[in-house]
């Protein structure tokens, strides 16, 4: 049923948002993420620190990145130290950033903003089951499904619903767990 996949393909977009937002946010641990997604002004135009250099994390507290044109690195220094607060050291066309350990404090509020995160696409995804389920009785009312197959779809919707809350679920535990590291 066409109707489904929309909900499906819908309820994973979310899921897939999701990850990508507290993937962005940093944990107890540096990883290519924090900084692959800023941007840069290049010459006029808007380039992610991904497509002007290899990144890597050589330790837990470091990022490397590989710069391809020398003169992209004070771009990428200046953009990331606006973005991420923190000093980057370039050494030739290498850019080194060290991340320092988070204060118990801070661990507070990334656990505080993943959550909030993970609560506003919970009820993104409630919205979409809300609005499948209004479209499910609107059909059944105009007499286009029977009473078995609006029970029915209802029942694959909120299974769709349960399966994307698990894994939003897992994601913020394990987020968690990543930021609660030293």
């Amino acid at each position: 049923m066409d109707f489904i996949k929309d909900i499906e393909s819908k309820t994973l977009e979310a899921v897939k948002h999701f990850k990508e937002q507290i993937s962005s946010i940093r944990g107890g641990r540096a990883t290519p993420k924090l900084v692959e997604n800023i941007d840069i002004d290049y010459y006029g135009q808007k380039l992610l620190i991904k497509q002007a250099g290899s990144i890597s994390a050589p330790s837990p507290k470091e990022i490397n990145i590989l710069v391809w044109d020398n003169s992209t690195v004070p771009l990428i220094v200046k953009a990331v130290e606006s973005a991420l607060n923190i000093n980057a050291v370039a050494e030739g066309n290498l850019i080194r950033i060290n991340f320092p350990p988070l204060s118990e404090e801070r661990r507070k509020e990334f656990i505080k903003l993943v959550k909030k995160e993970a609560e506003g696409i919970r009820i993104r995804i409630r919205a979409i089951r809300d609005e499948a389920n209004k479209k499910i009785n609107l059909n059944f009312e105009e007499k286009k499904i029977s009473e078995d197959e609006k029970f029915k779809t209802k029942e694959k919707i909120q299974k769709i619903t349960d399966e994307a809350n698990k894994e939003i679920e897992n994601c913020l535990e394990n987020k968690i767990k990543e930021i609660e590291e030293q």
